[in-house]
Parts: C-alpha cells; sequence; structure tokens
C-alpha cells in the first residue's frame, strides 16, 4: 500500500541530527516517526483523509462500541 523509501544517507542524517547520548530504542523511534510522517504526507497527496465531522462521527461510534 505504501511505497515510503528512505535512502541511507538519509538515515544516517537522522542519526546525525540526534545527540550524541542517544539509545538505540530513541534512533529507532525517530525513524519510526519519520515514516509515520512521511505516509501522512502519502495519505493526504493521494486524498485519504476525514474531514473533522467523519473524524468526530468515527470516534464517537469507536467509544459507544467500547463500552462507554
Amino acid at each position: 500500500m505504501y511505497s515510503v523509501s528512505v535512502s541511507k544517507d538519509e538515515i544516517l542524517k537522522i542519526i546525525e541530527r540526534l545527540p550524541d547520548n542517544v539509545t538505540e530504542a530513541e534512533v529507532m523511534e525517530e525513524l519510526y516517526f519519520r515514516l509515520q510522517v512521511q505516509k501522512g504526507l502519502q495519505d493526504a497527496a493521494a486524498g485519504r483523509v476525514l474531514t473533522h465531522a467523519e473524524l468526530k462521527d468515527k470516534i464517537a461510534l469507536w467509544r459507544s462500541s467500547a463500552g462507554r
């Protein structure tokens, strides 16, 4: 569904911007965050978006189905 491609150079640049004492988990979190942002931008460009009203309806439905 998604074709997010990041070059090794781009990944290295992201890592180089992190502090020297960064943990492996923090590196992974940063890379995952960047991936999710790219996916969101692709969704928006492809028109896969919801209006505010549509989102409110989905949340209301979700909350009612969770026994609230």
